[in-house]
């Protein structure tokens, strides 16, 4: 499960554009804790912090101990924004959670054992994913870091089910025979690349060959000249 992390923040008095530029000019981001049947709760969090956060990946499941103002809440990213053309935090809204409240959220699936599945590492299949997160309803202190999906075993023309992966029991959001990834043949593509490639190679290889034999018949036919030519002087 993921670990509960602690984030400092700066309670902020005034909200707004010209509030949120300022506190962006100071090297924070702006930020908003809502929810849990109290009144939204106005924040700055340290600019590096937030974008180490989101970049790191899984910042959406990741639930925060946020401490600003004398107080601490807990709280999980909701939505963030970014800069669209530098890519920098402009903006994170967190949900305040409470005992017993599940949230809806997107794990991410991760594949393993690859090179023990028998269709993809002997026969030259490919594993074609359907679902790279799998959406689930849980408590916020009990959300998977990853859902791990095992491929050893697996030949071609296996599918893989939400019900054939080890997720919390009752949490999937969706039904259990969901596709999740499949492994499927070499494509036929390849197989024409190949024999295409080959008799380019076949054709080039006579081609070289011919060549061969005309200029040894060339040298030949010079030298049979030569020998006449010194056979009549």
């Amino acid at each position: 499960m993921s670990a509960v992390k602690t984030l400092e923040a700066v309670a902020r008095d005034r909200v707004g554009k010209g509030a949120a530029r300022a506190v962006r000019r100071q090297g924070q981001v702006p930020a908003v804790v809502y929810g849990g049947g109290q009144p939204p709760q106005s924040i700055a969090i340290d600019l590096v912090r937030a974008r180490t956060l989101i970049y790191a990946g899984g910042f959406k499941t990741t639930l925060f101990e946020i401490k600003a103002g004398g107080k601490t809440v807990r709280a999980i990213p909701r939505d963030f924004q970014l800069d669209p053309v530098s890519g920098v935090p402009l903006h994170v809204d967190f949900l305040r959670v409470v005992s017993g409240q599940t949230v809806t959220v997107e794990v991410p699936v991760h594949f393993i054992n690859e090179d023990a599945a028998p269709g993809i590492k002997k026969l030259g299949g490919t594993l074609n994913i359907v679902a790279h997160t799998l959406t689930l309803e849980v408590a916020p202190d009990q959300i998977p870091d990853a859902i791990e999906v095992d491929l050893t075993g697996r030949e071609i023309g296996d599918v893989i089910h939400v019900s054939d992966v080890k997720i919390p029991a009752g949490t999937h959001t969706g039904e259990p025979t969901d596709p999740v990834a499949n492994i499927v043949p070499p494509t036929v593509l390849g197989a024409e690349v190949e024999a295409e490639e080959a008799a380019i190679a076949e054709a080039q290889s006579a081609e070289a060959a011919e060549e061969k034999a005309a200029e040894e018949k060339a040298e030949e036919e010079a030298e049979d000249a030569e020998k006449k030519d010194g056979e009549e002087a």
